[in-house]
């Protein structure tokens, strides 16, 4: 994901280690796990199993009638609770939300369960693992795997979508015959077989749950999973569209009202002449933009500020500074450029779009390039990202300045479009604009930009077609099988040391992060808009066995937004799975659409584990910077058409 360490970090990092030091990290007690609001089908944890309408209540003023309102909730080393305010706001959960289970002893191999692998085979009739869409009566893709980081006596079962749920629909879960290493069945625990028995008496402690657990078993059985063999079920809601997106659209729209048609205020604040070869001159300013956060500026750590709605209302005359840098490369004073706005990686700086391959393409190809930060994820928000990482409370503060920098974006992409070519800054000595200014705004990031800026195009009025560059989503997917996390999880592992803890921990913050990243907006990525937004084509770019962002979050995401895979590929040989790109359609020589071309610079297959890469040369970079994939994304954001760069076969990179 392109990180970059700021100086301070270790610092940071050893003045919280010194802190940690002070209490004693030791998993909370039994007792604490069996209180009031947690479930007693799966004692292991309180939360679990999750997601889980066990933690949520009817709430007929919402889009799916249903509210979560989480009581018992994580507590990190110091015995700090996550407030679960912010949670029980929403009306469900992630989309792209993890399953969680705690099963002693479970061999998923000897069970059956599908592996990341074999996705296909989680719809066999007898699969052990089975998760039934209530509305449709559809069986759901996914995968399962053991937590690799985690001792077996608080290793997570985690099954995770081969693609994200369906906003606001309803869902039930079974395990069932699941096997241990010897091959020996597995029993349910006590609790749930007591549910599983004859009606319980009432004002028996299990009363209540078993009347609740009474649909879930009956939806079920209406599609072939009976009781036998049963070790646990349970059911869960996905968040709405509403619920989802409510708050980026709200500020959106109630920005872009605000400015009608003219362009936002900007400041010019510098001009480089002859940068370079490729890049005549380089622009920096300021644009401005409305501010939603609950201070002035909205500095790292600040939140919305709610209205009486509940939606996020402006301070008073509060604006957001925007920070830009373009690149305008020598081709533009031969013929005017497109305008795009780039995405830099994680935790980066709109300073990356001063790189190599930035400046290369927009010379080959005649673009305009200008950034900004991704605000909430940018290089000035590491004091606050680490902070959320030892309170799960704080990551409220990140998600909502996402928010804000998405807008940011969007009104960046209005400048550049309807003022930027009326400065003289952007003009030539003729006072001809040097952006063209009939071609439309195109997006182009890569890592952490290819993965906001999912989003962004979900919810931009103005951007038609997108490049992500390495990208994925899903973050509760991403971070254990990414090399950038194990600096940041030394933080997590001091606050949060419970490894089951953790998972549950990483579902949490997704249903808040889903708000500012592509997960929450990939059904409306591309050819099922949002309200006032264009449909969209998005062209993603993976490099294969990437160690920084996992191909497998980028499948999910292909197989959301319904892209098609460049085949062949990869080389046979080079995947392990019994079926390369399951679910996604294929295309050969050229697509018009939303697509997915895999990169293959020889790096060894991924792991099938939920841990990251370590084997080989990254080759994260290396897409960016091939001739021949800039020359496709170059044709795609002109003309929206996928064309073969390839030759008719894989795409090959010599690093």
């Amino acid at each position: 994901m392109d990180v970059r360490l700021p100086r301070p970090l270790p610092v940071l990092c050893a003045l919280l280690l010194a802190v940690a030091g002070l209490v004693p990290l030791a998993a909370p007690p039994a007792a604490a796990r069996t209180a009031e609001g947690c479930d007693p089908i799966d004692p292991a944890a309180c939360l679990l199993p999750f997601p889980s309408d066990r933690y949520t209540v009817p709430d007929p003023g919402t889009p799916t009638g249903r509210r979560v309102n989480f009581r018992g909730t994580l507590r990190n080393a110091l015995g700090v609770p996550v407030a679960p305010d912010e949670w029980n706001r929403s009306d469900g959960f992630s989309p792209g939300s993890m399953l969680l289970s705690r099963v002693p002893g479970v061999d998923l191999a000897r069970s059956g369960a599908a592996p990341v692998t074999d996705i296909g085979a989680s719809l066999d009739p007898d699969a052990p693992i089975v998760v039934i869409d209530t509305a449709t009566g559809e069986r759901w893709p996914y995968w399962a795997e053991l937590d690799a980081g985690a001792p077996e006596e608080r290793r997570a079962l985690i099954v995770r979508p081969a693609r994200n749920f369906l906003e606001g629909h309803r869902y039930v879960v079974a395990l069932r015959n699941l096997r241990d290493a010897s091959g020996g069945p597995i029993a349910p625990n006590p609790a749930f077989r007591a549910i599983l028995g004859p009606d319980l008496p009432g004002g028996h402690p299990l009363d209540e749950r078993q009347r609740s657990l009474r649909p879930v078993l009956d939806d079920l059985a209406a599609h072939g999973v009976g009781r036998d063999g049963l070790y646990l079920a349970w059911d869960f809601t996905v968040a709405s569209r509403e619920g989802l997106t409510g708050r980026m659209l709200h500020i959106r729209d109630d920005a872009l009202g605000r400015l009608g048609e003219r362009s936002p205020s900007f400041l010019v604040t510098r001009v480089r002449e002859d940068v370079d070869e490729r890049i005549a001159r380089e622009v920096e300013g300021v644009v401005w933009a409305p501010g939603y956060l609950d201070q002035y500026g909205g500095p790292p750590g600040s939140e919305f500020r709610p209205g009486p709605d509940g939606l996020p209302s402006r301070l008073p005359g509060n604006d957001q500074a925007v920070p830009f840098r373009c690149e305008i490369p020598r081709s533009a004073f031969t013929e005017p450029a497109r305008p795009a706005l780039y995405g830099h990686g994680l935790l980066g700086s709109h300073d990356e779009v001063g790189a190599g391959n930035v400046k290369a393409m927009a010379d080959e190809h005649g673009f305009v390039f200008c950034a900004t930060k991704w605000i909430g994820m940018a290089d000035e928000d590491v004091p606050n990202v680490v902070s959320a990482l030892t309170d799960l409370t704080r990551f409220r503060t990140v998600a909502d300045r996402l928010q804000q920098g998405m807008l940011g974006f969007v009104f960046l992409g209005r400048a550049m479009t309807r003022g930027f070519p009326g400065h003289s800054a952007f003009q030539d000595d003729s006072g001809a604009s040097l952006i063209d200014r009939g071609a439309p705004l195109t997006y182009d990031g890569n890592s952490q930009g290819g993965i906001m800026g999912g989003a962004l195009t979900a919810v931009s009025p103005d951007v038609r077609r997108a490049v992500l560059g390495v990208p994925a989503m899903n973050y509760s997917t991403l971070l254990n099988r990414s090399s950038d996390f194990p600096t940041y999880a030394r933080v997590f592992d001091l606050f949060y040391p419970d490894k089951l803890d953790q998972q549950i921990g990483l579902a949490l913050i997704q249903m808040l992060w889903d708000r500012g990243e592509a997960n929450g907006y990939a059904r409306h990525m591309t050819d099922d808009p949002l309200p006032g937004t264009p449909a969209h084509r998005v062209l993603m770019h993976v490099a294969f066995g990437d160690h920084q962002v996992a191909n497998v979050a980028s499948d999910v995401q292909a197989r959301t937004i319904g892209a098609h895979v460049h085949a062949p590929a990869l080389r046979p040989g080079r995947s392990p799975d019994a079926v390369p790109y399951w679910g996604v359609p294929t295309f050969g020589a050229s697509h018009e659409g939303s697509a997915m071309v895999v990169w293959d610079s020889g790096t060894p297959a991924p792991p099938t584990t939920n841990t990251p890469p370590t084997a080989g040369e990254d080759p994260h970079s290396d897409p960016r910077g091939d001739a021949g994939a800039r020359r496709q994304k170059a044709i795609f954001l002109e003309t929206g058409r996928v064309v073969d760069v390839c030759g008719g076969g894989p795409c090959v990179i010599t690093p």
